[in-house]
């Protein structure tokens, strides 16, 4: 039980340590309407459940279909910096038109059951681990410090850290979401 809490803690910490005050999560603007209705973000799987159709949603078939299969279909999928691969695709595919990257607030870390990928989530053979054990694998230096953004070895490290994954179980509250606009 402390162990799970030390270990939380040492994650936040390194947050801290690296001016590291928000996690992302990316979406069309026609979804922002829903989300202040929902008072929220919430897991596709929550989503289902309720019946609710999402109006513009960033992932295809295929990916709903390997979050499901993974289990993953039960989180909400946030990124470690406004830029991540996966809404650049569905951009390139059109199921996003209008992207926005929600801020939220590093509080979700402190939530039972979030766990941290450090590759795209439903890829193949990417294991999830526990919140606790990410301090150990996000590499925040080259995320939050400025560097020699010309190195090719940073920016091999920067494509890798753009790609891992906070997975927050069911749902994220409003008063979470920092930059929520009126739109």
């Amino acid at each position: 039980m402390f162990g799970g809490l030390i270990t939380r803690m040492a994650t936040r910490e390194l947050f801290r340590r690296y001016a590291a005050t928000n996690l992302y999560h990316f979406t069309d603007r026609r979804n922002l309407r829903l989300i202040r209705e929902l008072r929220g973000l919430f897991s596709r799987a929550r989503l289902m459940e309720r019946g609710i159709e999402i109006p513009a949603p960033g992932g295809n078939d295929w990916s709903h279909d390997a979050d499901k299969n993974k289990g993953l279909d039960g989180y909400v999928h946030l990124c470690l910096r406004n830029n991540q691969p996966m809404e650049h695709v569905a951009r390139k595919e059109g199921r996003i038109k209008d992207s926005i990257f929600l801020w939220i607030h590093p509080a979700v870390l402190e939530f039972e059951g979030v766990l941290f990928t450090p590759d795209v989530s439903n890829k193949a053979g990417v294991p999830s681990y526990p919140i606790e054990d990410a301090h150990k694998m996000i590499d925040l230096e080259v995320l939050c410090t400025r560097t020699d953004w010309n190195d090719p070895e940073v920016q091999k490290r920067l494509q890798q850290a753009e790609k891992c994954e906070i997975l927050v179980p069911n749902e994220i509250p409003l008063e979470l979401i920092r930059n929520l606009p009126n739109d």
